[in-house]
């Protein structure tokens, strides 16, 4: 966050850091997640899921962070319909925004100069969260 100056509301996505981190844990058995679905690693055909790419991040663990998609490839509206799919109560939920916060946060500095799409997606997911946190 001290990287990114004023480039993002340091006060307000640190807000949405502690709250994801003060969500309940995930109280059940480690689950199988991706780990990194991003726009990158979604593919679309027919505006459906195709395939999915990359398993570089995949493991076991909290089952929240493939909740991703929900702020790095879809519109508000359809946040919604992914959550009641999914299943996710309040807590999934917040540390699911915690991740991918966090995963933007990470990127923005690092692909500013070197990836613009990236950057551009990093920045559309920090100003998602935060319009949604309201």
């Amino acid at each position: 966050v001290a990287e990114l100056g004023d480039r993002v509301d340091a006060r307000a996505v640190t807000e949405l850091w502690e709250r994801a981190l003060a969500a309940p844990e995930h109280g059940g058995p480690p689950r199988w997640a991706h780990g990194d679905l991003s726009p990158g690693n979604v593919l679309v055909r027919g505006g459906r899921l195709g395939a999915v790419i990359d398993f570089g991040c995949a493991g076991t663990g909290d089952p929240a962070v493939d909740l991703m998609p929900a702020w790095n490839l879809l519109p508000a509206p359809a946040r919604g319909v992914f959550r009641e799919a999914a299943g996710a109560n309040g807590a999934e939920w917040a540390r699911g925004r915690g991740w991918a916060l966090s995963v933007a946060l990470i990127q923005l500095p690092y692909y500013w100069d070197s990836n613009p799409a990236l950057a551009e997606n990093s920045r559309r997911v920090i100003a998602e969260i935060l319009a949604e946190a309201g």
